[in-house]
């Protein structure tokens, strides 16, 4: 069991398996090149397996795949298929922006994926494409409806932003209750790779505005990076505090990069390399290192309200 210095039970790794995406959204890397980064440069999939296998041993049950766009990376379901294959009983998920699931869907379920969360941040063509700098929404309506009917449990993403997308909470909230899936609204991550003049809309804002139409009651906080609330017909939504506390209280998650750098904390800058130990066999110091990363996990991020956080978080994996 892997339990860091302040009593938190670590039991969940992300991983990001590729840095490319094939969006480019405004709130995350309008201005980054569309690059190929070199294959010698990211783990194998074996790789990543043996260093997971390791984790899973140690106390991991839950994996959730990330990016960059993780669906662009070729043969995804057959990592999926090791790690299930290894790990029956492991909580596999997986974060996409939803344009390829129509094309992997069903691969992916068979190959032991549970869970898909899938980024949504307007249900308008004109602002779905000036978001992402794509014309993505058609596509990713198709994702979405076609990951219900495979069978995997769906969350909704949305990054909300003031004066861009602010005006659609209610309308992306009843899209989720009308498709049966919940969706968790993100208050936006200050970056220095956002587009300049992104506004937070804060929970308060959101909160507020749901209020007008629906009755709901927060719910007891368990250790998802998510607040809960439950609308009087049972329906519930989530909301996304990365800078209230509470979002570091609970936290039970470590990151995993494509590149081989483990991160105890997404707006931390100390990261660790098990990418040698990893190419040379070297199972004891990667276990080592795993568990200095937990150890090592700071009591909350480092970042502050008025700073420009520089993690770059296509490769972290959000």
């Amino acid at each position: 069991m892997l339990i860091d210095s302040f009593d938190r039970k670590i039991d969940y790794i992300r991983v990001s398996v590729t840095s490319r995406c094939n969006f480019r959204c405004l709130y995350c890397m309008p201005n980054t090149p569309f690059e190929w980064e070199p294959k010698e440069n990211i783990l194998s999939y074996e790789e990543m397996f043996e260093f997971l296998r390791l984790a899973i041993d140690e106390g991991i049950k839950k994996i959730r795949i990330t990016g960059g766009e993780p669906l662009l990376r070729k043969d995804l379901d057959k990592f999926i298929k090791m790690l299930h294959d290894y790990a029956p009983h492991l909580d596999l998920a997986l974060t996409t922006n939803g344009y390829y699931l129509p094309e992997y869907a069903s691969k992916l379920k068979k190959a032991g994926l549970k869970r898909v969360n899938i980024s949504l941040d307007s249900l308008k063509p004109e602002i779905a494409n000036k978001i992402a700098q794509k014309n993505i929404l058609d596509r990713v309506l198709n994702g979405i409806n076609i990951a219900i009917n495979e069978g995997f449990v769906v969350k909704l993403n949305t990054v909300v932003m003031k004066g861009i997308n602010d005006n659609e909470i209610l309308d992306l909230l009843e899209f989720a209750k009308n498709k049966g899936v919940i969706i968790r609204f993100i208050e936006f991550m200050e970056n220095e790779r956002a587009y300049p003049g992104i506004k937070r809309v804060g929970s308060e804002e959101i909160l507020n505005q749901i209020s007008k139409k629906y009755s709901f009651k927060e719910l007891p906080k368990d250790n998802s990076a998510s607040k809960y609330f439950e609308m009087e017909d049972g329906y519930k939504f989530g909301i996304i505090e990365p800078h209230n506390e509470d979002f570091c209280k609970s936290c039970n998650r470590i990151r995993l990069t494509a590149e081989g750098f483990l991160i105890p904390c997404l707006f931390f800058t100390e990261s660790y390399n098990i990418k040698e130990a990893i190419r040379q066999g070297d199972i004891k110091t990667a276990a080592e290192i795993l568990r200095d990363v937990v150890k090592n996990k700071p009591e909350k991020n480092d970042w502050q309200e008025d700073e420009v956080s520089t993690r770059a978080f296509w490769e972290t994996g959000g």
